[in-house]
């Protein structure tokens, strides 16, 4: 569990840097950048909480999350003057909270004895949905549904995951293999521009 704790302080300390990016990029104001960081942090895994019942939800119990995204966010706003590219920065530590709560997710349903499939479930929620809480508090539409490759990201990691420990794999390479394949996936996705087929023909200029 000890490892577990780690994954999941660093993926939430990565997804406030994410979430403070965002609203400095929209011009928030110090308040508002908190409340960005805060639901980008731990909105996913407050709904994987309420979805398995399980309430009061983590960080109302346990108030370390908070204090991660509390001291993230004033570092972040310490040093924003000396970044120079906000959206690189945010899609950088989006891609590294990606992978580390895809793999606290999917330990969720692995401790309710729940089946692979709805584990990875879990993952992809813990993983996605403060991104999605995000994107709407910030009037963006939410990156999951758009073209871009990111819950597929969680998916291919979630199987790797299970795929390894099928073949009796230890759980920490596991759980590293797992968050670094997703990470590297969304990044490569980002720098090269790959994306899920499109359902719509594209728009002719008009005449």
């Amino acid at each position: 569990m000890e490892s577990l704790r780690i994954i999941e302080i660093v993926g939430t300390a990565a997804f406030s840097i994410a979430g403070a990016f965002a609203a400095m990029e929209k011009k928030l104001d110090v308040f508002g950048v908190f409340i960005i960081a805060f639901i980008t942090a731990l909105g996913g895994g407050t709904l994987r909480d309420v979805l398995i019942g399980k309430v009061p939800v983590n960080w109302m119990l346990d108030l370390s999350s908070a204090v991660v995204v509390l001291i993230t966010t004033v570092t972040v706003l310490f040093f924003k003057s000396v970044i120079k590219n906000y959206h690189n920065v945010l899609l950088f530590f989006d891609s590294i909270g990606l992978g580390f709560f895809t793999v606290v997710g999917i330990h969720t349903g692995i401790a309710l004895d729940l089946h692979p499939v709805i584990s990875i479930s879990l993952g992809t929620i813990t993983a996605c949905f403060g991104g999605v809480i995000r994107d709407v508090s910030l009037s963006n539409i939410p990156l999951i549904f758009q073209k871009e490759i990111y819950a597929t990201t969680c998916i291919f990691g979630g199987l790797i995951f299970f795929i390894l420990s099928w073949l009796g794999v230890p759980k920490m390479p596991v759980e590293i293999i797992c968050l670094v394949s997703i990470v590297v996936f969304r990044l490569l996705s980002v720098r090269y521009h790959w994306h899920l087929p499109t359902i719509y023909k594209p728009e002719q200029p008009s005449s």
